[in-house]
């Protein structure tokens, strides 16, 4: 029994020429992580030079920062799209570093409760003030309204690909 040859997914657009939209596809993939990688890298060097941090530390106290009674530590890693063993060492160096508590919940004991400390909230928003420069400085060529209709844009493909993803 002769196996089928998996054909290219149909594109909704019709008249169009496929090879064309799939090159367009590709250099929209290609130009997304273009961007992302250009920032994160320059976002990441600059934690580390100027604060001796990386941006997964940060990412965790951002993400405690809008939970000040603290978060159960199963639900971080659904928040930050990373693995749990990804996420344990992190956590492990924050708490040793006394930015963050690790502590049992009073209901159940097996699970853990992560919450800022003080010392962590006053470092994570110093830190915010300047990602937040950071990135005003890395996007200040590209003009206000083009941003918005940009970022407009962007949330579409976001709603696109994960209507897609739901697809059989």
């Amino acid at each position: 029994m002769a196996l089928a040859k998996e054909s290219p997914p149909v594109s909704p657009r019709s008249g169009v020429d496929q090879e064309a939209e799939y090159r367009a596809q590709t250099r929209l993939w290609l130009r997304l992580l273009a961007c992302t990688t250009l920032i994160e890298g320059e976002l990441r060097r600059r934690f580390r030079e100027e604060f001796d941090f990386t941006m997964p530390r940060f990412d965790v106290l951002a993400q405690l920062d809008r939970e000040p009674s603290g978060l159960v530590l199963g639900e971080l890693p659904k928040r930050l799209m990373v693995s749990a063993g990804n996420l344990t060492p992190i956590v492990d160096r924050l708490v040793e570093d006394g930015f963050i508590t690790r502590t049992p919940s009073n209901l159940d004991r097996r699970v853990q409760i992560v919450c800022m400390t003080v010392e962590g909230r006053k470092a994570f928003r110093r830190m915010a003030k300047s990602h937040g420069s950071w990135l005003a400085e890395l996007l200040a060529g590209f003009p206000a309204d083009r941003l918005d209709a940009l970022t407009g844009e962007l949330d579409a493909l976001k709603g696109a690909v994960k209507d897609a993803m739901q697809k059989p």
